[in-house]
């Protein structure tokens, strides 16, 4: 039976703005208090999942949240009507308000970690949402994200769905942005690997500057809920001084695809042992191996951070061989793009370059990757799924048009404030669960 990845893609948010939220994320903080274009970042997502299904590779869609959340804010103490609740949060703690109020689900990417049916004991595909417990404005997004994955994965007999881990440091999780799978082809059994940057009951070591957000206990925990086998999975450790240069996740500093391993040499403590169990665990399901190691001389680790070339896709073309997808950053930063052009000329399975532009997700912290949850399917599997959620010319022109209705084309921090914003939110998001036939799937749907 054929099997796809299919990419589904979260839609910027109607509040996306440059708040700083995210320590330990150079691009978030460093672009604190500048003016956003929602509007323009959520085109700019449409057209790259647009043109990738020209190309001919699968693509979905995963909507935005609702926000400012004031579901979280009731919990904590205000009330009133929803107005008085944005009022009274935004006067008493900015910060906070700012937090409640971020778009920062459009990196699904962080949603949830996702196991193919070829890897489970019991043949379907599992999803297991992130808690995402290191930022507050991202630990809220659990249920909503739940919602959303059982709208669009809903047939049992194929898709099983487990709640976040417990909110708790010692489980904390980051989703699929710390989660990579080497397989033949996409049908085939494989070895997924999980990447964590501190063990929360070892004096192991640790990054000094900036969090390890992913714990080994939490990718152990996914990946007994994801019913995997000690024969499929290998947990790696994250080199905690790149977590300290800016690589909160591991999706900063390395991508796969297939059986490629495309990673910085600085990027995991104890490679060459770690990669000898990747080696072996693959040759036993007879597939190989190809890790392919950026040279810090190429491209340094700040270079990485700077233009997040391992932040991109790697996509496997109908006659066998990778394209990658880059951010317009690597084509700007010389030794990134001398690197790319090298990559894509060489004897390896890389020999194909798209670039988009994403800067105002860049600007955040996010690129290609940080964009995109990545699904494989078999044929059955595929049709199981919400059709209504996969992207093509008809759902391309009406998210287009939706966005164009209900986006403004600037906004900055301060502009949260607006009770406006929130009716303009739920009308957006109320169309949109119709048209792609989610259902409620919101609070203030219920």
């Amino acid at each position: 039976m054929s099997a796809y990845e299919v990419n589904f893609d979260g839609l910027v948010g109607l509040t996306h703005n440059y708040a700083g939220l995210s320590f330990g994320n150079v691009a978030s903080t460093s672009h604190k208090n500048a003016v956003a274009n929602p509007r323009l970042a959520a085109l700019q997502g449409l057209s790259k999942m647009k043109a990738l299904a020209d190309m001919g590779f699968k693509q979905g869609v995963l909507p935005p949240q609702e926000r400012p959340c004031i579901q979280t804010l009731r919990q904590l103490g205000f009330q009133g009507s929803d107005y008085d609740v944005i009022y009274h949060a935004s006067q008493t703690n900015p910060a906070l308000f700012s937090a409640i109020s971020s778009a920062s689900s459009m990196w699904v990417a962080n949603s949830a970690t996702v196991s193919p049916s070829a890897d489970t004991k019991d043949g379907k595909v599992h999803f297991t949402v992130a808690n995402l417990n290191n930022k507050i404005h991202r630990a809220i997004e659990e249920d909503t994200t739940t919602n959303a994955l059982k709208a669009i994965f809903s047939d049992s007999d194929f898709f099983s769905h487990h709640r976040a881990l417990p909110q708790q440091a010692v489980f904390g999780d980051e989703g699929a942005a710390n989660h990579n799978r080497l397989c033949r082809d996409y049908g085939y059994e494989g070895v997924e690997i999980f990447v964590y940057g501190r063990r929360a009951y070892s004096n192991d070591a640790e990054p000094v500057k900036y969090p390890a957000r992913q714990t080994y206990e939490a990718s152990e925990s996914v990946a007994r809920l994801n019913q995997l086998s000690e024969h499929n999975t290998v947990f790696v450790q994250q080199n905690p001084s790149v977590i300290d240069q800016g690589v909160f996740h591991n999706d900063v500093i390395a991508v796969s695809n297939g059986p490629v391993f495309l990673h910085h040499e600085e990027a995991f403590l104890n490679t060459s042992a770690k990669f000898d169990e990747i080696r072996s665990k693959l040759a036993k399901i007879n597939c190989d191996f190809t890790p392919i190691a950026v040279k810090s001389g190429q491209v340094s680790v700040q270079d990485a951070v700077n233009t997040y070339l391992f932040n991109s896709q790697l996509l496997t073309k109908k006659d066998g061989s990778m394209l990658i997808v880059v951010p317009e950053e690597c084509r700007r930063s010389q030794r990134v793009w001398d690197y790319l052009q090298e990559l894509i000329a060489g004897p390896g399975p890389i020999n194909d370059l798209k670039v988009f532009d994403l800067r105002e997700s860049m600007r955040n912290g996010g690129g290609p990757a940080c964009l995109r949850l990545r699904v494989v399917l078999n044929d059955q599997e595929l049709c199981a799924v919400n059709q209504n959620a996969i992207m093509n010319d008809e759902l391309y022109e009406k998210l287009t048009r939706w966005v164009k209705t209900h986006y403004r084309d600037r906004l900055s921090e301060a502009d949260l404030r607006d009770p406006e914003l929130l009716l303009e939110n739920r009308t957006a998001l109320d169309e949109l669960t119709r048209l792609l036939n989610l259902g409620s799937i919101y609070p203030f749907q219920r």
